[in-house]
């Protein structure tokens, strides 16, 4: 099993991430262990996780995800299906 993810960061932004151990996963990004976006931006908190077959399925929506705007992460995050739908039909 793996795991596709999203965090909000302390200032506000998201990051969308991909994993086999989630909780090993958010430790690190907590504790600031890689050099890279949520490292300037900690604490993080998970908001939204998924969990995939295969770390090559979680990486896969991963990749969808992050092309997705804003609106639509949230909508994504808030459970909001009907949204989802809708701002996927639009050029945002």
């Amino acid at each position: 099993m793996a795991w596709v993810y999203i965090l909000k960061c302390s200032d506000g932004s998201y990051y969308t991430g991909s994993a086999i151990d989630l909780e090993k996963r958010l430790a690190e990004h907590n504790t600031g262990t890689f050099d890279g976006y949520t490292a300037k931006r900690l604490p993080v908190k998970l908001i939204f996780a998924y969990e995939t077959s295969t770390i090559h399925d979680a990486f896969l929506r991963e990749r969808q995800i992050k092309g997705w705007s804003r609106r639509k992460k949230e909508a994504l995050i808030n459970g909001e299906w009907n949204k989802l739908v809708e701002y996927s039909k639009s050029k945002e």
